[in-house]
């Protein structure tokens, strides 16, 4: 997801927005750009890869002006060049856009045939110069971009900046997070609290539809009925935006290292002093569901499939778990009873979102687990269940996956009861264990050496599997969805038991395999599967508690020793060797760990 700042300021803007824009890196970009009015004059700087490089252009050729709007850009529409890059500048108007114009060749042909000339790849530019094409019919900067915006097809949040306007941003949200700093004789736009929490604590969150006309006093919000709806104005605790990275190498390293804190945190958000399942609305009664669909993109879909073990074995309710990007077109039936679960971290995952408004109407009820309790998915759900992760920056999702598990293992728990599937010492007992993980996940990142030397091998390979059954399953999707975000190997899981339906042709002494098993009920399967891998000369990277270890025997290239748990929460504690591996194979290689190439942190365009 790119980044959108604006401000309207009583100094210099440049360096504020390149500081602002630092802040919104670890959503992933490849160009970045800024746009200042000084007096009335409208211009802009922009440069392709790392903010350094546009930093560096700035300290040859400076901007003044202390109004100004800045982007970091990931390419959609056109390759990731100085050309294409944001803010996009037609005459007297300059835009930042996050999201696509889906109808931008229909607007483009048009503008052609009126004689004005393109001179980018992108759809962004499209809505700068039919912005200008209206300004030359004689309106407002204000009537002009609103008459532009009305011609939009697609998902966006864009601001605008114009020539001989000192004192105004026009913003406008649809589809796209977007929100209004509030200062002392200043005003300021970002596409979240993060960019701004060193401008301001106060903000004001568009909701869908929303156009703001934003001055260094005034902010006017009108929704998408054009009927006036100012926005209340929200203090954000700026402990909740700090980004640092504490003394770690890299962001991910760092909340890799801070799960049992926020898993501590995320328990204690959820479990009352007597020992009780509370949840912010207490009349969720999975009594009276017939059925649970859980919708989720990437990670958050893994932390789905998990959950689907959990509610079907403990709390005997059947679950549905699709894939957002499918489930939207799929158009499944909704039976009644129904309870729509979506899972998101940023709480803006386009797919999620529009697979949630499909829901809308249809099922029971709408119930989301997001890290951003102001996020578009929070605000349109019926109960909203904070995962308490904190922020998250490194775009290979870590603490926010395990708080997801989590959230979803209290929900399966308390369905189980309100389903008269679990009697209280059974609940207790469950909720016991859970408290203990934040000190056995403490003990599993002690085995962080044990990780980085058997990864050594892993940033030798061309490819890698990875294999596990039953809650290990996903975990194993999860290991190999890691380490090819990270480390640009090809890594693919498997259900051990599908491995002889074909995945047994890879195997060969240059594959290794990394194999996730418990000593649980499902062990001895998994090691009869390891064992046809070893006598194919596959290396083996067996991941087990100590009991699982001694009774697999002899053969595994090495092997990573974890506490034992209770078998319903070895998804948390698995999670820990699943990252560590990626992580450490990723440094071995030299690649980019926290801004993966071609990844952003929230996919908010489909």
């Amino acid at each position: 997801m790119c980044g959108i700042v604006g401000v309207l300021g009583n100094h210099e803007a440049a360096p504020i927005l390149v500081e602002a824009l630092k802040r919104l890196e670890y959503r992933g970009y490849d160009s970045a750009g800024i746009a200042t009015v000084e007096d009335g004059v409208l211009d802009r700087r922009r440069a392709v890869g790392k903010l350094v490089n546009l930093s560096d252009l700035l300290v040859h050729e400076p901007l003044a002006g202390k109004s100004g709007i800045g982007h970091t850009r990931w390419a959609t529409h056109g390759a990731p060049t100085v050309t294409n890059a944001h803010p996009h500048q037609a005459g007297r108007v300059a835009v930042v856009h996050n999201g696509i114009i889906e109808n931008f060749r229909d607007l483009r042909a048009e503008l052609t045939g009126l004689g004005i000339q393109f001179v980018t790849e992108t759809d962004t530019e499209t809505v700068a110069l039919l912005t200008e094409h209206y300004m030359a019919d004689g309106m407002t900067p204000v009537e002009a971009a609103n008459k532009a915006l009305d011609r939009l097809e697609g998902a966006f949040a864009l601001a605008f900046l114009f020539s001989g306007e000192d004192d105004l941003i026009f913003a406008a949200r649809k589809g796209s997070p977007l929100a209004i700093g509030h200062g002392d004789g200043e005003m300021f736009v970002g596409s979240d609290a993060i960019a701004l929490s060193p401008l301001t604590d106060r903000i004001s969150y568009l909701e869908e539809g929303d156009r703001a006309i934003v001055t260094r006093t005034s902010l006017e919000i009108r929704d998408i009925n054009e009927v006036l709806a100012n926005r209340p104005i929200k203090t954000v605790r700026l402990d909740d935006t700090r980004i640092d990275k504490a003394g770690h190498k890299h962001f991910m390293a760092k909340e890799i290292a801070e799960q049992p804190t926020v898993i501590g945190q995320a328990i204690g958000n959820y479990i009352d002093h007597e020992g009780n399942i509370t949840l912010p609305d207490p009349g969720l009664d999975f009594a009276t569901l017939d059925r649970l669909t859980l919708v989720a993109c990437g990670t958050a879909y893994y932390a789905c499939l998990t959950a689907k073990y959990w509610f079907e074995q403990i709390a005997r309710i059947p679950v549905d778990v699709d894939v957002a990007s499918e489930f939207r077109y799929r158009e499944p039936p909704i039976p009644a009873r129904t309870t729509a679960l979506f899972v998101s971290q940023s709480g803006e995952t386009a797919d999620t979102l529009a697979a949630l408004r499909y829901c809308e109407g249809k099922a029971d009820r709408i119930v989301c687990v997001v890290n951003v309790p102001e996020s578009s998915i929070a605000r349109e759900s019926d109960l909203v269940l904070p995962i308490h992760a904190g922020v998250e920056v490194g775009v290979a999702s870590t603490k926010a996956f395990t708080c997801q598990l989590v959230v979803l293992f209290l929900l399966a728990l308390k369905a189980a009861r309100d389903r008269g599937e679990m009697d209280g010492d059974a609940l207790a007992d469950h909720l016991s264990a859970l408290r203990s993980m934040p000190s056995v996940l403490s003990t599993a990142l002690e085995a962080n050496a044990q990780m980085q030397k058997a990864s050594l091998k892993l940033a030798e390979a061309r490819d890698v599997l990875f294999l596990g059954r039953g809650l290990m399953y996903p975990l194993a999707l999860e290991g190999a969805l890691k380490l090819k975000e990270i480390s640009y190997i090809h890594a693919e899981a498997y259900a051990s038991g599908e491995l002889k339906h074909g995945p047994i042709a890879l195997i060969d002494k240059a594959v290794p395999v990394v194999v996730m098993a418990p000593r649980d009920n499902l062990f001895d399967k998994t090691v009869s599967n390891m064992q046809e891998v070893m006598a194919r000369k596959g290396r083996v990277i067996l991941i087990s508690d100590r009991a699982g270890i001694e009774a697999a025997g002899e053969g595994a290239f090495a092997t990573i020793e974890l506490p034992s748990v209770p078998d319903a929460l070895t998804p948390l504690l698995y999670a820990i060797p699943a990252q560590l591996l990626a992580y450490h194979t990723a440094v071995a290689k030299g690649t980019d760990v926290d801004q993966p190439r071609n990844l952003a942190k929230s996919v908010t365009v489909e």
